[in-house]
């Protein structure tokens, strides 16, 4: 454990003294803060049972995972999040990973963890055909073993470090390629029904996770399987918000407050609003039927 740690945690011994970064910090654990209260990611049953969940914090070495692992552990350390936390990274066998760097700091950090080695790496790069990207496959591994992993550890949800500028590339992706509006939910529950997945730094710009993980010098670990990879589609997506935004600052965040704000009868989905349904309101007929849609 680090020395003077009298108020506090020890993610955030060494933080930078300036007023830039103290917003910064102030920024994203009040985001976090907003995204697992709006979302409903605590468990209010096992509250009220006075039991306490246990998260499984997803930490791959990278900005993000370290910037959820800080603030999660800071807003626990607050009292503002009455729950159990438990860091583990899945390493994937990658050529090269370091593997005792994580270990090494979350020992250093005081924080429980588990670490597991599985070599999805072999299984990707024998399975995918050349030319095509790993991405898919490789998430769908890593995730099934997350999801063990938090079985075997009591966890009732996975938490995961996507950020708001993960959730605008992965609708626009949908949107150019999958022909389908949907994105990464903040919160939705696994196939099999026992587990919780989180996303908490749903509301945090990618931006100020960059800036807060290296404002700590944390030893970020770049990935060598996806990261490796060029022409990807989550690349080439985040290439035109970047110039979307550089020509009109602030576009990002006007496309995400989008995502919170959908109308579904101003959209084409016949599943999501009863287009068969809609009549003309005749007041002196039947005032039962439904309101026409405003176009505003």
């Amino acid at each position: 454990m680090l020395d003077d740690l009298d108020d506090i945690h020890p993610l955030f011994h060494g933080a930078p003294a300036s007023t830039e970064f103290k917003k910064l910090r102030k920024r994203i654990v009040r985001q976090t803060r907003e995204a697992i209260e709006h979302y409903g990611m605590v468990d209010q049953a096992a509250r009220q049972d006075g039991g306490r969940p246990k998260w499984l914090v997803c930490l791959s070495g990278g900005k993000d995972s370290y910037t959820l692992l800080a603030v999660l552990h800071e807003l626990q350390w607050r009292g503002l999040l009455p729950v159990d936390l438990l860091a583990c990274n899945l390493d994937q066998g990658q050529p090269g990973f370091p593997a005792t760097v994580l270990p090494a700091f979350l020992e250093k950090m005081g924080v429980p963890h588990r670490i597991e080695y599985q070599d999805t790496y072999s299984v990707v790069v024998d399975k995918v055909p050349a030319g095509r990207t790993y991405c898919a496959l490789c998430s769908r591994l890593r995730r099934g073993h997350l999801y063990r992993i938090a079985r075997e550890e009591g966890c009732s949800a996975v938490v995961l470090g996507h950020h708001r500028d993960d959730i605008l590339e992965t609708f626009l992706m949908n949107l150019f390629h999958g022909g389908r509006l949907a994105t990464m939910p903040p919160k939705l529950v696994n196939e099999e029904g026992d587990l919780f997945l989180y996303r908490p730094l749903a509301h945090v710009a990618e931006a100020d996770c960059e800036k807060f993980a290296r404002a700590m010098n944390y030893p970020i670990i770049p990935c060598d399987l996806c990261g490796s990879q060029d022409g990807l589609q989550r690349q080439q997506v985040k290439q035109i918000l970047d110039g979307w935004e550089k020509n009109s600052p602030g576009r990002r965040q006007v496309m995400f407050r989008a995502l919170t704000n959908a109308r579904p009868s101003h959209l084409l989905d016949p599943k999501l609003f009863d287009f068969t349904g809609l009549a003309l309101r005749d007041a002196e007929i039947d005032e039962n039927l439904p309101d026409i849609p405003r176009l505003s």
